[in-house]
């Protein structure tokens, strides 16, 4: 069970071409391609990795997190972190997103602030991994 890297970081924008020219004319990042969520969004992009991305969710009200959504890390072992997190009693969700070679594990941390761990798609989950929920795509 290893956190490898930083994958991104999901930001709810109160307006999306307000952020999205933020982070592109002031930021000097570049716009690239999305998914086809059926919320709309922008992925920005740090050379070849899409490392922020706005994801516009109009009936979200700021918490505790402000308009931070999720940070998402690249990990490894999986069914390692699913028994850590039974252990530690955290509530935890999966998530299959069509189209991609991983496989997501979602954890909120005591702020609210939800952790995403993407593993590799061959990455093998326990045998009762049907009793976790799935988290919704957005």
């Amino acid at each position: 069970m290893q956190i490898t890297r930083l994958d991104h970081y999901n930001i709810s924008p109160r307006d999306l071409e307000a952020s999205r020219r933020f982070y592109t004319e002031v930021i000097g990042l570049n716009e690239g391609w999305r998914p086809p969520f059926r919320a709309p969004g922008a992925w920005l992009y740090v050379g070849e990795r899409p490392v922020v991305h706005l994801l516009v969710k109009p009936d979200r009200q700021d918490g505790p997190t402000g308009r931070i959504d999720h940070i998402a890390f690249v990990a490894t072992g999986i069914a390692d972190m699913i028994g850590n997190l039974r252990k530690h009693k955290a509530k935890f969700w999966l998530r299959a997103t069509p189209g991609f070679d991983f496989q997501q594990l979602f954890v909120e941390d005591p702020d609210g602030v939800l952790i995403e761990l993407n593993y590799a798609a061959t990455e093998r989950l326990p045998a009762d991994a049907g009793e976790i929920p799935a988290l919704a795509p957005s």
